[in-house]
């Protein structure tokens, strides 16, 4: 069973945001594990834009690709390039070395709090 970080909030789309500022972005375990052994992951370029369930990125594991959407608006500061050279990094710690991008956040989506998100899909916290 997937398990759910708790004191992080998440989207519908599974990925997840800390409260920092700027605020880290990753996918959610549950993700990791539906997705498989992910190889390659695509994020969007420093200083990029991003709106409210834009399109940021995708991830290509060996069953399928998936697209990553922004939970946030606001403006891209931090890549994490280790994840981009690792994309494994994502199925052995997708809370932690796994992050993908930080953003200086302009506006939220809607977000779940991590009891809701886990109920909804089954997890545990």
């Amino acid at each position: 069973m997937s398990t759910v970080k708790s004191g992080l909030r998440y989207s519908a789309e599974h990925e997840w945001i800390d409260a920092g500022s700027p605020a880290t972005i990753g996918i959610s375990e549950v993700a990791a594990d539906a997705l498989g052994e992910i190889v390659y992951v695509d994020l969007p370029e420093l200083g990029a834009t991003v709106a409210v369930g834009s399109v940021i990125g995708e991830v290509e594991s060996t069953k399928s690709v998936s697209e990553l959407f922004s939970p946030v608006a606001g403006e891209v500061v931090e890549v994490n390039a280790a994840v981009v050279d690792d994309p494994a990094l994502i199925n052995s710690d997708p809370y932690g070395a796994a992050w993908l991008i930080r953003v200086a956040v302009s506006e939220e989506g809607p977000l779940l709090s991590a009891e809701q998100y886990a109920a909804d899909n089954g997890a545990e916290l």
